[in-house]
């Protein structure tokens, strides 16, 4: 199933290659468009018990920012290693396929 994040209709990360985590779509490195002006690292840090800590960043479209709207592991616990640096997105962001929808939706 392919998975797509965008902002006001701008795709930001699209991917057939993504891990499907806790309801999150967690997409890799590489499937961020422009990553360098896309994405900026802040200082906001959460803890989670079976993954480890995870860092956020800002998305910058269109004039526009999303504060703490995209996080990932660098540096996950050895059960969450598959996600290491994979990037998931708050859900008002995120465009996915029907199917894997009602996961997203039924899994919080």
């Amino acid at each position: 199933m392919h998975a797509k994040a965008s902002v006001d209709g701008t795709v930001i990360a699209e991917t057939d290659n993504y891990q499907f985590v806790e309801g999150n779509v967690y997409f890799p490195p590489d499937s961020i468009k422009d990553a360098s002006k896309t994405l900026t690292t802040t200082s906001h840090t959460t803890h989670c018990p079976w993954k480890g800590d995870s860092s956020y960043y800002d998305i910058h479209v269109g004039g526009k920012t999303l504060n703490n709207a995209a996080w990932y592991y660098p540096k996950p616990l050895e059960k969450a290693t598959h996600i290491k640096d994979h990037v998931a997105f708050c859900r008002s962001s995120l465009v996915v396929p029907k199917a894997l929808a009602r996961l997203v939706m039924t899994s919080r």
